[in-house]
């Protein structure tokens, strides 16, 4: 366990925060680039993403809450800066999708999932700074999907509105999705940024819809006999595909863990806590190669990419570690740290920094695919590196407290 600490954290400190510190901000138009090539190349005129600037905020606000550390309060605050003044709409409230270089909008779309991980940023960024704009955006954000973005007859979130917030034609989250009503992905994330506010603030709405999203998935998303997420469904939650998507079984199955805990209902937890660790087992059996590293989709018949993403690997980590604290079998152990291993020989670049967007089944690195952009960000890494030393740091305590106990005895 300490080892591993000890590698992760030095992953963190010495790798993923001074890359974004020293290559991503942007000081000739504000806020941080858009985009940078592997070999840290950049086109100076890239759009810029919302849901890139919302994971730098959190990364950077979380790590000054970690360390306390004012470079990474500086970063944190020049992202909150840029995203309230650019990506918000003051008229109709909500955050555009994709500026210009500028900052002028490219594409006034409200996301679902865009709003969500802006809550979770902001969530977090109160957490570090104590300002309570912060606080009062992220629950403006609530305001804004909760009038419009649920679906009050069938429970659950539509994906994609209008500048105006009225339903968008198309509802695609990204070109490689489905042009359904609903998505795992985005009620995924709608988790995650309601467990963080619940965590910063005891809003009675959240924990309302935070227990309804969970319900949700327990219901309808996953699985009841392959234990896989379901990933696209109509509006009355109809199945509408059968892919498999590893990386977000495994990040799910934490996710969801952590979001009962927080609600503290006891049946919920049994219950997740049987769904966690059946969908770890299922990742374990069925996603992972031989080398530690995690395969990134199936269908029903077998593995359809055997590309290894690097942001699977990250939340393996984490969800095997997660498994492993839910049974105490050791297999989920040894199955996060052969996937940290393999982060570490093939996924980080050791010559430029970060990490490789993905690597092939061979462990040959795509130089093709962005350092930085759109999607590729700091959050799934530097959140494995936070998750892992927390977990392994309370693990450890727990084992010492266990020690003196029966010492005493």
């Amino acid at each position: 366990m300490q080892l591993m600490r000890q590698k992760v954290e030095k992953e963190l400190l010495s790798d993923i925060l001074p890359f974004w510190l020293n290559h991503t901000i942007d000081s000739e138009y504000g806020g941080f680039r858009g985009q940078i090539a592997n070999d840290l190349s950049f086109d100076p005129h890239a759009p810029k993403g919302l849901i890139l600037n919302a994971r730098i905020l959190w990364t950077f606000s979380k790590a000054y809450s970690f360390y306390r550390d004012p470079q990474y309060l500086a970063a944190a605050r020049r992202a909150y800066d840029y995203l309230t003044r650019y990506f918000w709409d003051h008229e109709f409230g909500g955050l555009y999708w994709m500026l210009d270089y500028l900052g002028n909008p490219l594409d006034t779309k409200k996301r679902i999932y865009g709003q969500a991980f802006t809550i979770y940023a902001l969530a977090e960024y109160y957490q570090a700074s104590d300002e309570a704009e912060a606080l009062d955006k992220a629950l403006r954000l609530v305001m804004c999907i909760e009038g419009t973005g649920h679906d009050d007859q069938h429970r659950g979130y539509f994906e994609t509105y209008e500048r105006d917030w009225t339903p968008a034609e198309d509802q695609r989250l990204s070109d490689v999705d489905l042009d359904e009503k609903k998505s795992m992905n985005t009620h995924l994330h709608m988790v995650e940024a309601y467990t963080a506010l619940l965590r910063r603030n005891p809003d009675p709405i959240v924990r309302l819809r935070l227990r309804e999203l969970i319900e949700i998935f327990l219901d309808h998303i996953i699985h009841p006999v392959t234990h896989h997420f379901i990933l696209f469904f109509d509006e009355n939650w109809t199945p509408r595909s059968n892919k498999i998507s590893f990386g977000h079984d495994i990040e799910g199955s934490w996710l969801l863990s952590d979001a009962a805990e927080i609600l503290g209902d006891e049946d919920l937890i049994d219950r997740i806590r049987i769904a966690a660790v059946k969908m770890a087992q299922a990742v374990y059996e069925q996603g992972l190669d031989s080398d530690g590293g995690l395969f990134y989709e199936a269908e029903p018949t077998g593995i359809r990419d055997t590309d290894k993403h690097w942001w699977p690997q990250a939340e393996a980590v984490v969800g095997f570690l997660n498994a492993n604290a839910l049974t105490g079998q050791a297999h989920f152990a040894l199955a996060a740290e052969r996937s940290w291993s393999f982060i570490e020989k093939y996924i980080v670049d050791h010559q430029h920094g970060e990490w490789f967007w993905r690597v092939s089944k061979d462990g040959l690195p795509d130089q093709s695919e962005d350092k930085t952009g759109p999607w590729k960000c700091p959050y799934h890494n530097s959140r494995t590196c936070f998750e892992v030393m927390e977990r392994l740091d309370a693990a450890m305590i727990h084992e010492e407290k266990q020690d003196c106990e029966s010492v005493i005895k």
